[in-house]
């Protein structure tokens, strides 16, 4: 597993070296280094949001075979795969998206919390430790602001999912909301103890994906409103 992480690690790190050779600021460098990653992950981002509100159109059919074949789960089964190939529709691509991008993202935050591993530019073992506006050294945690702010943007960005993923099921329901307060708290609490350039890129990740989810929204919206 570290070996593969590894393999991630080391070509984000000769291009965070580069940009940084650009830039000469190693938080602006993260800044501009999260958008490019974002930007080229959004097309497996956009699939997986697609899935999702696919999903929800057919979780209603789903639910009244469940219903209806309650004590029958062989035929169950048959009924659920027709369903599926009648609408189109694979459970399973919904994962897809999300085990492509898991090595990628494990690489970043191993970069990112332990840049010197990874880069091996003099430059960049000295700019891991630059400030930035309140933050003295951003190979050190900040206490409070930026894990709070990241903490925020998590909470935003989870909701838009939480609406987009809705789901009839009770119980799932019931833990949906639970991790919605849950997780930015998680957050919260691990920037306290992560590098403050980790964090950074934490925050400036989830504010854009907050507007890729507006964006994509608004596509959705358009793309009803046509249809019907």
């Amino acid at each position: 597993m570290n070996t593969i992480i590894g393999w991630v690690a080391e070509p984000l790190g000769v291009l965070l070296s580069y940009l940084y050779g650009f830039i000469d600021n190693y938080a602006i460098t993260l800044i501009v280094f999260t958008s490019i990653v974002k930007l080229c992950l959004f097309p497996l981002y956009a699939d997986q949001i697609k899935h999702s509100a696919r999903m929800a159109d057919v979780q209603p059919k789903m639910q009244a075979l469940q219903k209806k074949y309650a004590n029958d789960k062989e035929m169950l089964n048959i009924k659920m795969m027709e369903l599926y190939k009648e609408e189109k529709f694979n459970p399973m691509r919904g994962c897809l998206p999300m085990l492509i991008q898991m090595p990628i993202i494990f690489g970043l935050f191993a970069l990112l919390r332990n840049p010197t591993v990874y880069i091996k530019s003099e430059a960049m073992l000295m700019a891991v430790h630059e400030a930035f506006v309140w933050i003295p050294d951003l190979s050190q945690p900040d206490p409070w602001i930026l894990p709070i702010l990241a903490g925020i943007a998590t909470f935003v960005s989870f909701s838009q999912t939480q609406q987009q993923n809705a789901v009839g099921d009770n119980s799932m329901a019931g833990m949906m909301k639970m991790m919605r307060y849950f997780f930015p708290i998680m957050i919260v609490w691990m920037g306290r103890s992560f590098p403050a350039g980790l964090t950074i890129y934490w925050f400036i990740g989830s504010v854009i994906q907050i507007f890729q989810t507006m964006g994509l929204n608004r596509w959705k919206k358009k793309l009803t409103a046509k249809s019907e």
